[in-house]
């Protein structure tokens, strides 16, 4: 059986981690609206990801290519095969609207944003982040801002009951000294950051360091300043045909740490649950059908 040829979009996202910021910026942009975004000239190419002609042409010798010609003609190669093959072409998500309708444009942006973002996690890294995150030696802070706190708050509602050690940092930053103050070396701080990055997070996590913390940072493509100090980073495709950036992406990883923290210790968190269980039923906060 012959091997699946490697698109360009999987060569660019298996050197993402050893490119430079601007060759990482249009990595970026070529993946925004793949292959077609690659079919321009190069120096629209260079303007679309705001970088210089000469990036463009370093990525592409990166890449395999002896110039830009080859490249776009393998660009074009990908685009015939998947225009002619008719696995290729996909029904609406939405099926009673039409491919334009912002149901089905929205849709697909989330889905290649969860692609592009699962092919640049090296699983080796995710494992170890979520050991720390496991590890009973450890304390968890977690912080997020002005978006990201609602991430940052459903994590912690999640690890709250997986593990003891488990802290929210409150949004009013001006409390933050107290919390560096309890930080030891090797706990862990989680830290959601993504465009507009803020000055206060990052000061956070820089005292954080000082102070021996090890920082799982969840960012954006472009990667908060965090990331310079973080010991794992998540970067989460978050561009979507919205004036907001979307989350979906970011969650799903958040989501699949949780399951990989709950499964270490597994026997440690079915007994919290059952004890949270029993306060639930004392308390008679929830509902009860029978």
């Amino acid at each position: 059986m012959t091997e699946p040829k490697t698109t360009i979009a999987e060569k660019l996202q298996s050197k993402f981690d050893s490119l430079t910021r601007a060759e990482r910026q249009l990595t970026n942009s070529l993946l925004d609206n793949y292959p077609v975004s690659g079919l321009a000239s190069i120096t629209t190419v260079a303007k679309n990801a705001d970088v210089s002609s000469p990036t463009v042409a370093r990525m592409v010798q990166k890449l395999g290519f002896k110039g830009y010609s080859e490249f776009q003609l393998a660009l074009r190669g990908e685009l015939e095969a998947r225009i002619s093959n008719p696995i290729a072409k996909y029904d609406n998500w939405a099926v009673t609207a039409p491919e334009a309708h912002v149901l089905n444009r929205f849709t697909e942006a989330v889905i290649q944003n969860m692609r592009q973002t699962l092919g640049q996690i090296d699983p080796e890294k995710f494992d170890d982040a979520c050991a720390m995150l496991a590890d009973p030696e450890r304390s968890v802070s977690i912080v997020g801002g002005r978006i990201t706190r609602a991430l940052a708050d459903y994590m912690f509602t999640h690890l709250q009951v997986a593990r003891e050690g488990v802290g929210l940092i409150p949004p009013n930053s001006n409390t933050w000294p107290h919390y560096v103050l309890d930080i030891k070396a090797g706990d862990v701080l989680v830290v959601f950051d993504i465009r507009r990055y803020e000055h206060d997070i990052l000061r956070f996590a820089q005292l954080s360091k000082e102070r021996g913390a090890e920082i799982i940072l969840f960012t954006d493509q472009w990667s908060s300043p965090v990331s310079k100090i973080a010991t794992h980073r998540f970067n989460c495709r978050i561009e979507v045909p919205s004036a907001w950036d979307s989350s979906t992406t970011t969650m799903l990883i958040v989501e699949t740490v949780i399951a990989s923290v709950q499964d270490l210790i597994w026997d440690g968190t079915s007994d919290r649950m059952e004890k949270l269980e029993n306060l639930f039923d004392r308390t008679r906060l929830f509902r009860k059908f029978i």
